[in-house]
């Protein structure tokens, strides 16, 4: 465990350090976007974020092959090498494109051949555990055609998720921590060595992600643009295919006792197939969404719109940072609930807890202009968004407090109306600390966002 904690870390600094002079290069190569006529961010901001992470992926690959237990992984498996074979090639797509913004079909492309490119070095699903049939053993076209189509869904997905400031990253990673402590499991407990890959990519994928995020959090400084998105997205992929289809199931030995005894024990023989799913579900929905709509309207479906989930968040009256924040909530409660049932799928508390905080969170979206007020002795302790505004009425307090960033005073954002930004990353909202006032405090801001192809 500590040197999943140390690689980590190491990929989180480097990340973390890299994404300043990232940024600065980004404005100097011009990967910065004139604000067009369609677009809601209220000053240019560069992109190209994804360089950072892809060296921070580097340099955590790097660390892992110098660690004593971690070197058995490099040794055994072709798997980190396959990785960062399809992580190379999606990368300088989406670096390319968030510069001279390539074809969509170019990148479809592009995503499968990457894809490709991993099952030819070795990552690819041998076999499913089917329930009611046992392990059931592909062909190879079976195998390579359903890990392709593993790959492009979930680059997809977490792109399409990717329309808000630290929202993509936030659940990116929320998701890889569930599948951490998932494929830690099976590693140490079921002492399955063939898991150790997944577990890996795991902690890396983390840090790549908590790396990047203090520099992408509302307002954002840097998009991660598709070279990050999809870099993201095809590591969590690779994490999936690695555990569903290199461990097998029998290994396990869960086939012994009663019957009922039996199903219980093989709910972490099917998780893989579930847990995949249920760490993008909140994406992969989306994604669905935006493809019906797009095409039930005559539009294609990699047009841009802002019909997204964060997008109907902010409609309905939720400011930026708790959009934001909620589908964080979905996300973790949807996959450390599959994680905590792969566990204990006997327990009623687990399916009674997810049935409260499924309830908490349909509350809270009910709730979009509700504001938590700290105590007055507790208001040192709290962002200033929190605190009662002295001389101030009620009403303006709340409109100050409403997704405006912590210290801003009012009239300092421009009305701005929900709408379509650029196609490559998240967006920054409201005004930077350093732009000028503007007029009008008594318009009451309204949050906006863009919206990722």
């Amino acid at each position: 465990m500590r040197e999943y904690l140390l690689t980590l870390c190491i990929t989180a600094a480097v990340t973390y350090l890299l994404t300043g002079p990232v940024r600065k290069f980004a404005i100097v190569a011009g990967a910065m976007p004139e604000i067009r006529a369609r677009d809601v961010h209220r000053e240019p901001t560069p992109r190209l974020g994804g360089i950072a992470m892809f060296f921070g992926l580097c340099a955590g690959l790097l660390v892992a092959d110098h660690l004593t237990n971690l070197n058995e992984v490099f040794e055994k498996s072709n798997e980190p090498r396959a990785l960062l074979s399809g992580a190379a090639l999606i990368w300088l797509i989406g670096v390319l494109d968030d510069k001279f913004e390539i074809d969509a079909l170019i990148k479809l492309g592009a995503q499968m051949i990457a894809a490709g490119v991993m099952v030819m070095q070795g990552l690819t699903i041998l076999w499913l555990p089917i329930p009611g049939v046992g392990t059931v053993a592909l062909t190879q076209w079976q195998g390579t055609l359903l890990t392709v189509a593993l790959v492009v869904i979930t680059i997809n997905a977490v792109n399409f998720v990717d329309g808000l400031d630290g929202l993509a990253a936030g659940m990116v990673c929320i998701a890889s921590a569930a599948f951490f402590m998932y494929a830690y499991r099976i590693w140490y407990s079921y002492g399955i060595e063939a898991a150790a890959p997944a577990t890996l990519f795991a902690a890396i994928l983390m840090g790549m992600c908590l790396g990047f995020l203090p520099h992408n959090m509302h307002p954002a400084r840097i998009f991660m643009g598709d070279s990050g998105s999809m870099l993201i997205g095809l590591v969590l992929a690779a994490g999936a295919i690695s555990v569903t289809g290199q461990v097998d199931p029998d290994v396990m030995n869960l086939f012994s006792g009663s019957e009922r005894n039996t199903v219980h024990q093989t709910v972490p023989v099917y998780i893989p197939l579930l847990l995949p799913l249920t760490i993008i579900a909140i994406p992969a929905a989306d994604l669905i969404l935006a493809i019906v709509r797009r095409t039930w309207r005559g539009q294609s479906p990699f047009a841009a719109d802002r019909g997204h989930l964060h997008h109907r968040l902010l409609e309905i009256g939720h400011s930026h940072s708790r959009a934001v924040l909620i589908m964080y909530f979905w996300s973790a409660l949807i996959a450390f609930g599959a994680l905590t049932y792969s566990v204990n799928s006997a327990s009623m508390w687990i399916v009674l807890g997810v049935v409260i905080l499924s309830a908490l969170g349909l509350v809270l979206l009910l709730l979009p202009r509700f504001t938590p007020r700290a105590p007055r002795w507790a208001e040192a302790f709290v962002p200033p968004r929190y605190r009662r505004r002295r001389g101030l009425p009620e009403a303006t307090t709340a409109a100050v407090a409403q997704g405006d960033p912590a210290g801003e005073e009012p009239g300092q954002r421009a009305p701005v109306a929900v709408g379509v930004s650029g196609t490559n990353g998240a967006t920054a909202l409201g005004a930077r600390p350093h732009t000028a006032a503007r007029p009008g405090p008594s318009t009451a801001s309204q949050p906006a966002s863009r919206t990722a192809r």
